[in-house]
């Protein structure tokens, strides 16, 4: 079964890749135009087996500005305008095709942590961290709007610690018992 899901994550990504690579381009020509600093936002994420490895997003952030740590708030003003248009159709996630051809990540999967916030994770919850980490999850759709939710709390990352990161650590628990190719479909 975990042999299928990766050839199913290669060949998509492959696929992706050729039909993503124009966008890919002017995505990286917009970024490099519009705000200073690299294409590419890479960070260390904690993935299978609490394996360290490095994450690829298309740079969505102006460079060397931190607010609330690793995570974003609401309308959040290091957000450069093409970031906005990128977050907003998850197109600053195309390099992460690389991750998945790399072996890094899988098409579906739990979204991938930053070591800080695993370091918190009870034995029980690092069960999710047995499968490769996914571009997406049934977390990545309950929470799409985890930005909003987080710019109306008082302190931003303890109630991301608090409230929602059990939450999402219980979805992909729920994941692992439904995990097949036809699960990651349909995600």
């Amino acid at each position: 079964m975990k042999k299928s899901v990766r050839i199913f994550d290669v060949f998509t990504a492959l696929v992706l890749g050729v039909i993503l690579f124009l966008p890919a381009i002017i995505i990286s020509i917009l970024i490099k135009l519009t705000s200073e600093g690299p294409v590419l936002f890479i960070q260390e994420r904690v993935g299978h087996r609490e394996k360290l490895f490095k994450i690829y997003k298309f740079r969505t952030m102006e460079v060397g500005k931190s607010k609330h740590g690793s995570i974003t708030v609401g309308n959040d003003e290091r957000i450069t305008k093409i970031g906005k248009i990128l977050r907003k159709t998850k197109l600053d996630e195309i390099p992460q095709l690389i991750n998945i051809l790399i072996g890094d990540m899988s098409l579906v999967g739990p979204r991938p942590e930053v070591p800080k916030y695993v370091a918190l994770y009870t034995d029980e919850q690092k069960e999710i961290l047995k499968v490769r980490a996914g571009i997406t999850d049934y977390a990545s759709i309950e929470f799409s709007d985890e930005n909003d939710l987080l710019a109306s709390e008082k302190n931003p990352e303890e109630a991301y610690i608090e409230k929602i990161m059990p939450k999402k650590i219980e979805l992909n628990k729920k994941y692992l018992s439904e995990i097949s190719v036809l699960t990651d479909i349909r995600i």
